[in-house]
C-alpha cells in the first residue's frame, strides 16, 4: 500500500515533485477490461490482439464502373479498330449468381461489384463507347436507361493488361492477419477497421470516469450575478475540460460551500460514478481548508487502509497537495489547490497521468523538449522548489507569458507550455536551454 493510505505521513516533510508522483502512479491501476460496442470504446485502448476473420476485401472486385472482359479480347484495340464485344450482363455491387464472361463478351460492372467468372481485367468506361453504338460516354448512368435485362453490344477503343482495376481479394488485409495490437487506442480509423472484418463489440479498458468539484463559499457559477467578495468557478470548468482532454469521461460538480459536512456528503454520493474523484481548493493551511477537514481522518474511520494525504511539494505553483482513496472501493481521490494556475498545473503534473494510467496506457506523460529562452528579462525561481512557468513554445524557443502568480488565468489560457526550472537554480538568462512541458 502507498503511503497515500497512511495519513499519519509526517505533516513537516517536504515531498519532491517527483516523489508524489510517483506515491500516485504506484497507487492508480488499470481499470478491469469490459466488452464494448464500437462506438462506445471510441478513444479506448485495446487489450487483446485481433486477428482478421475474412479477407478485405472478401472477393475479387472493381475499382472502376465499366466492363469486365478477357484480356485477348482486348488485345489490339484502339480509337481506329476498337474490340466489340456482346454485353451478356449488369454486375451491381453485392450481386450474386454472377454470369460467365466467354470469348468475346463482356459484363458491365460497377465499382465495388465482384469480378464475374472468366473475367480477367476491367476497361473503364471512359475507355468505350458506353454500350450505345453511338460515340464515347462519359459515365454509365445513360445505359441504365435501357430496359431491365437489356443486352447488345460495347465498342472498347483501348487494351487492357490482366487484373487491372481489379482490387485482388486480401489485398488490404488477409485471414488470419493481425488486425490491431493489444494497446492501441482506438480512434475512428481503427473502429472502421474492425468494423470492416465484422467486429460488433471489441475487448477494451474503458475511458475513466472522473468527477471534479471545487470548492470555497466564493464562488459563483457563470451566468450568475456576482456578489460582494464572490468571484465565477473557473477551475472547475478547466479541470474538467483537460480530464476529457486526456481521455476521460468527466463529470463536473457543482462548487461546494465550505462545510466539511456537506464536502464529505456530496463526495460520497459521487463516488457511484467515479473511477478517480479531483478536487481543488481548501488543501492548505487557513481556517477555511475545507478539504483537509473533511478528508484528512477519512483513514481512521476506514479500517480497509484508505485514507487522504496533505502533503506539501517542493514547487511552485502548487505547494499543497493532497492524495488518497476513498470509499469501500478505494476510489483515487487527487486533492489540488484552489489557486487557477496552480490547480491547472498540478493537474498537468499529477492527474493526467493517472487518468493514462487508468486507460492502460503506457505514455502517460505530456511530451517533453529543450528549448531556448527567448529574449528578454531573466527567470528568477524560489531555491528548493522546482518552478512552472506558463510559456508559448516555436521552433525550438520558449517564451515566458505572464509573471508567476498562480491567479493569472489569461497568462495561463495563452500558454502552450510550462517552462521547467530545476530546484537547485534561481536565476534562467535569457538564450539559456530550458526544459519545455508542451501542452498542446
Amino acid at each position: 500500500m502507498s503511503s497515500a493510505a497512511t495519513p499519519a505521513a509526517d505533516p513537516d516533510r517536504l515531498w519532491s515533485v517527483d516523489e508524489h508522483l510517483e506515491d500516485v502512479l504506484t497507487t492508480v491501476r488499470p481499470l478491469d477490461p469490459i466488452e464494448l460496442n464500437l462506438l462506445d470504446a471510441l478513444g479506448c485502448v485495446l487489450v487483446e490482439d485481433v486477428t482478421v476473420p475474412v479477407s478485405l476485401p472478401p472477393f475479387d472486385n472493381s475499382s472502376m464502373d465499366g466492363y469486365a472482359v478477357r484480356v485477348t479480347d482486348v488485345a489490339g484495340a484502339g480509337e481506329e479498330f476498337p474490340a466489340v464485344l456482346e454485353v451478356v450482363g449488369d454486375v451491381a455491387a453485392g450481386a450474386a449468381g454472377l454470369t460467365q464472361v466467354g470469348p468475346g463478351q463482356a459484363a458491365r460492372i460497377m465499382t465495388g461489384a465482384p469480378l464475374p467468372p472468366g473475367a480477367e481485367t476491367v476497361v473503364p468506361v471512359e475507355w468505350t463507347d458506353g454500350g450505345l453504338g453511338e460515340g464515347p460516354v462519359r459515365g454509365m448512368r445513360a445505359r441504365s436507361l435501357a430496359p431491365e435485362g437489356a443486352r447488345g453490344h460495347v465498342r472498347v477503343y483501348r487494351s487492357a493488361e490482366a487484373r487491372a482495376h481489379v482490387r485482388a481479394k486480401g489485398s488490404d488485409v488477409k485471414a488470419g492477419d493481425l488486425a490491431l495490437e493489444a494497446g492501441t487506442v482506438l480512434g475512428p480509423p481503427q473502429l472502421g477497421l474492425l468494423a470492416a472484418i465484422g467486429r460488433g463489440t471489441v475487448r477494451v479498458r474503458p475511458r475513466p470516469r472522473v468527477v471534479v468539484l471545487s470548492t470555497g463559499s466564493e464562488l459563483v457559477q457563470p451566468d450568475e450575478r456576482l456578489g460582494q467578495g464572490q468571484i465565477y468557478d473557473s477551475n472547475s470548468f478547466a479541470l474538467t475540460a483537460a480530464a476529457r482532454d486526456a481521455g476521460a469521461i468527466a463529470y463536473r460538480v457543482g462548487a461546494v460551500a465550505d462545510d466539511a459536512d456537506t464536502l464529505r456528503s456530496t463526495i460520497e454520493d459521487q463516488l457511484v460514478r467515479a473511477d478517480l474523484m479531483v478536487t481543488t481548493g481548501g488543501v492548505s493551511v487557513g481556517a477555511y481548508d475545507v478539504v483537509k477537514e473533511a478528508l484528512a481522518h477519512v483513514g481512521d474511520e476506514d479500517e480497509s487502509g484508505g485514507g487522504v494525504d496533505f502533503r506539501r511539494l517542493a514547487m511552485q505553483p502548487g505547494k499543497p497537495q493532497g492524495f488518497g482513496t476513498v470509499g469501500p472501493d478505494h476510489v483515487p481521490l487527487l486533492a489540488l489547490p484552489g489557486n487557477p494556475v496552480s490547480s491547472y498545473v498540478s493537474f498537468e503534473l499529477f492527474v493526467r497521468p493517472a487518468i493514462r494510467v487508468l486507460m492502460g496506457l503506457e505514455d502517460v506523460h505530456r511530451p517533453r523538449t529543450r528549448a531556448t529562452l527567448a529574449a528578454g528579462k531573466a527567470l528568477s525561481s524560489p531555491k528548493g522548489r522546482r518552478q512552472f512557468l506558463r510559456g508559448t513554445y516555436a521552433d525550438g524557443e520558449v517564451t515566458p507569458v505572464g509573471g508567476a502568480g498562480s491567479h493569472l488565468v489569461a497568462a495561463l489560457a495563452r500558454a502552450d507550455a510550462l517552462i521547467v526550472v530545476p530546484e537547485d537554480v534561481e536565476s534562467v538568462e535569457p538564450g539559456t536551454e530550458v526544459e519545455v512541458v508542451l501542452l498542446g
